[in-house]
């Protein structure tokens, strides 16, 4: 119990942060206490860390490349060029938007696409002179599409690196279950979006109101060099895991790439970029992890992880229900992390293998990208929306968000469970 109830105040002070309290030294604190009182030693913090260190600093990298090229206008270029494509019609642009987001998501990972997209489309609201309903759907389609539709590559979501390093699975291995997943998100994301938000989207919004894309570029350098690592970066990516490379080593040099060619450009500060870095995510991350280990000591992650494979192994249906929905639930409880490290402690300690294994694992990525979207405590990517939107005079309550998260959640995790069930039984 005393396990359990430190993983509790740690999410809690994650969550709530009385008096500004950055989460990672929220989590950090529940580290602390989980080896104060015993239930985690300071013997497995070194394993701790060898599960960690390549997620958390792949993260990072990526959030820098990501500031790195919306500080030079890469970002607020393609989005201009959405809302062009968009032709004057709301529903259209709406559609657009989740397609632009999931690509994001997908090659910057949910967090950077969260921070990066959130104001730009507040921005497009406010140019097309939008009324309030309108300028929330569409940020609820970004807000959304970010975390739900960051399943395709390893990555597009910490959780996903994570749960790829736990179990040796390779960019490419990853990547040719996550796809199809990821595609058939997407499309949910856009029926569901449509049916619930359609009659607040305008008719028509004017085009004349936009600004040519190119005004937009700050440093062509540093954009020029983001369109030349982009696809280099993904091939690196495939290629880390036969070279054995870590894949934090990949994208770090992308970044560092990019990151030299703004500090030459004089027009992008990129020290400024190095300093507004979640370096603390490294913290967060071990620190989590270092909490949740604490509920293996308890038996706790044991008997989740027999459970799940009492399921597994009367299917892969049962498997993939079992894990997504779970981990889905615990998510929207706990936060994502916590539950997925739970799920991933568990698969181990279960020696499940084969499909069965991998019925669970993927279940639960899928349960960890989607599921945090039913509450806004799910996912630190929705506190920092629901963060950026009050800053940006936007205030959406817990009610308000409540509401769209039980609409636009299950439909679309359902599709995504339903979808990798025929993707793992057709292999």
């Amino acid at each position: 119990m005393l396990a359990v109830l430190i993983v509790l105040l740690t999410v809690a002070l994650v969550v709530w942060r009385p008096r500004g309290l950055d989460p990672a030294w929220a989590a950090a604190l529940g580290a602390a206490s989980a080896l104060l009182a015993g239930v985690v030693h300071l013997s497995d913090l070194p394993p701790l860390w060898d599960a960690t260190w390549n997620a958390t600093l792949t993260l990072v990298a990526l959030i820098v490349l990501s500031l790195l090229l919306d500080a030079a206008g890469f970002f607020r270029w393609a989005a201009l060029h959405v809302a062009r494509w968009g032709g004057g019609r709301g529903r259209r642009l709406l559609t657009l938007l989740v397609v632009f987001s999931a690509l994001v998501a997908a090659v910057f990972a949910n967090d950077g696409g969260v921070l990066i997209l959130t104001p730009l489309v507040l921005e497009l609201a406010a140019l097309l002179s939008l009324p309030r309903a309108a300028t929330l759907a569409f940020a609820l389609a970004v807000g959304f599409v970010v975390d739900a539709a960051s399943l395709p590559l390893t990555i597009s979501n910490l959780t996903n690196i994570i749960a790829a390093d736990a179990f040796g699975l390779g960019f490419g291995e990853y990547a040719r279950v996550m796809v199809p997943v990821d595609l058939a998100v997407v499309l949910a994301c856009v029926a569901v979006l449509l049916a619930v938000y359609g009659r607040t989207l305008p008719r028509r919004y004017d085009l004349a109101a936009l600004p040519e894309p190119g005004s937009a570029v700050r440093s062509w350098g540093v954009f020029r060099a983001g369109w030349a690592v982009t696809p280099l970066l993904l091939a690196g990516a495939f290629l880390a895991s036969r070279l054995h490379v870590p894949l934090s080593a990949v994208v770090g040099t992308a970044a560092a790439v990019v990151w030299l060619v703004a500090a030459r450009s004089g027009n992008v500060s990129s020290r400024a970029v190095l300093r507004s870095a979640p370096w603390n995510v490294v913290i967060f991350s071990l620190a989590m992890y270092t909490v949740v280990f604490g509920l293996r000591g308890a038996g706790i992650t044991g008997a989740y992880g027999e459970w799940l494979a009492g399921w597994a192994g009367r299917g892969t249906l049962p498997g993939v229900l079992a894990g997504g929905l779970s981990v889905a639930g615990l998510s929207a409880g706990l936060n994502n992390l916590p539950a997925l490290l739970t799920a991933l402690l568990g698969i181990r300690e279960s020696g499940v293998g084969g499909p069965a294994r991998d019925a669970l694992l993927y279940g639960a990525v899928v349960g960890a990208d989607i599921g945090p979207k039913l509450t806004p405590l799910g996912s630190l990517a929705t506190l920092l929306w629901l963060h950026v939107l009050g800053g940006r005079g936007l205030k959406v309550s817990w009610g308000e968000y409540l509401r769209a998260g039980l609409v636009l959640t299950p439909p679309v995790l359902l599709v995504g469970l339903l979808t990798l069930w025929g993707v793992l039984a057709g292999r």
